[in-house]
């Protein structure tokens, strides 16, 4: 049986998902080599991590307004050669300030990445596959933020830290080149889609067919109430995954005396077991709107999942097994990770036309949550000599966003407001 071009259209976008979290975790694990070089203090190295993290708050928003506007197709190849470029220029830096600086440039490009790809995937998958097809996208990007670290320490082996960004850039160039050659932006334009899927997924992606009414540009997704919460949500999911993509494997070796093989497997573990946890909550969210509708299906995942992840977190910082702590927080961001692809695909069905910028005010607003986390945690430590104490407060930030999931409604409309 032939292979159905829009799911096509999701493997390029599960390549582009690895790419991007190949960038984004592999300066956690070279951390200790880059800190020693460069001779950068804990703080400064939590700088460095919020650097990208500024950018991508600050520039999500634009860039998704561009893909609204212009499409993908031409967005998604622009960024992702503009992070590939600064992922390989991290190569050349020589103190904090270079290094702070090209990371912030770095987040610029990324900051399009996935605002991008809800802006394809309103216009290329069904209303039903949503959750799934979400599921599917996160899934590609923890798994390959997982692997990363083992992949990182095999490749540090036999190369410098510099060569190893000068080798993942290249790997994003390319995708991009693939992508321009291939992609169309909507199904109808793309020579390899026949009559029959066009139909379908045009009659089934559930987008407006008449114009918006006036006033109900894409400013209106700022007055759409079920935006809010899914922020809040949204900051502490961003707060969590940047702990494990930033500050856990020194957690792991400095509180937990990990090292070697075992400190690679359980640094990408909470991505790793993430994996899971994406293509169960998309499924699972999808099926089970199925059965009892869609809000209370997405809310059950999501105020389960960070219910679950807040437990888990706390529990982790009550044992004194490394192992068991490790284990724990592996399951804690997995959990946290469950609430993913629901509030992914909340966001595109609420924004319709305006899916792009709705996803990128969610994920702007939590990338303040990725912000602060590195740094939060930095000086916390340094102030208190305590590594629990940032877990307790992502305990706590989890449990908040399992309380706004209760205000979150999928069936509310921006071009309504």
């Amino acid at each position: 049986m032939a292979i159905s071009v829009r799911n096509r259209v999701v493997a390029f976008t599960m390549a582009l998902a690895a790419v991007t979290y190949l960038d984004r975790v592999c300066i956690a694990v070279l951390a200790p080599q880059i800190s020693a070089e460069l001779d950068l203090t804990r703080v400064q190295m939590g700088y460095i991590f919020s650097a990208f993290a500024v950018a991508y708050a600050a520039f999500g928003v634009p860039i998704a307004h561009w893909a609204d506007r212009d499409g993908a197709r031409k967005v998604l190849t622009w960024v992702v050669l503009i992070w590939s470029a600064f992922t390989m220029a991290t190569a050349l830096a020589w103190n904090f300030v270079s290094m702070a600086v090209i990371r912030f440039l770095f987040g610029i490009g990324e900051a399009g990445a996935w605002p991008s790809v809800a802006r394809v995937y309103s216009r290329w998958i069904p209303l039903a596959q949503r959750g799934r097809i979400q599921g599917i996208f996160f899934a590609g990007a923890h798994l390959s933020g997982g692997l990363t670290p083992l992949v990182v320490a095999a490749m540090a082996g036999w190369l410098q830290w510099r060569m190893i960004f000068i080798v993942f850039g290249l790997v994003g160039a390319l995708w991009a080149v693939c992508w321009y050659a291939w992609f169309r932006d909507e199904p109808r334009d793309h020579a390899s889609v026949s009559a029959e899927e066009r139909d379908h997924i045009e009659a089934t992606r559930g987008l407006a067919t008449t114009p918006a009414k006036a006033g109900g540009g894409w400013m209106s997704v700022f007055k759409t109430p079920t935006v809010a919460p899914l922020c809040v949500q949204a900051f502490a999911n961003s707060y969590g995954f940047y702990f494990f993509i930033t500050w856990l494997p020194t957690y792991l070796a400095q509180a937990r005396g990990m090292k070697g093989a075992e400190l690679a497997i359980f640094s990408g573990l909470p991505l790793m077991l993430s994996f899971i946890a994406d293509l169960t909550g998309g499924e699972g969210s999808d099926r089970l709107a199925r059965r009892m509708g869609l809000r209370a299906a997405r809310r059950a995942f999501g105020t389960g999942g960070y219910v679950l992840a807040a437990i888990a977190i706390f529990c982790a910082t009550q044992v004194p097994s490394g192992f068991a702590a490790g284990l724990l927080i592996a399951i804690g961001g997995a959990c946290s990770m469950l609430t993913l692809a629901p509030a992914w695909a909340t966001a595109v069905d609420v924004g319709g036309r305006h899916a792009g910028v709705t996803a990128g005010t969610m994920n702007t607003v939590g990338q303040v949550g990725g912000i602060l986390s590195p740094l939060v945690l930095a000086y916390l430590v340094d102030a208190t000599n305590n590594w629990n104490f940032p877990l307790m407060v992502l305990a706590g930030i989890y449990a908040i966003a399992a309380l706004a999931w209760l205000a979150i409604n999928p069936n509310q409309r921006v071009e309504a407001a």
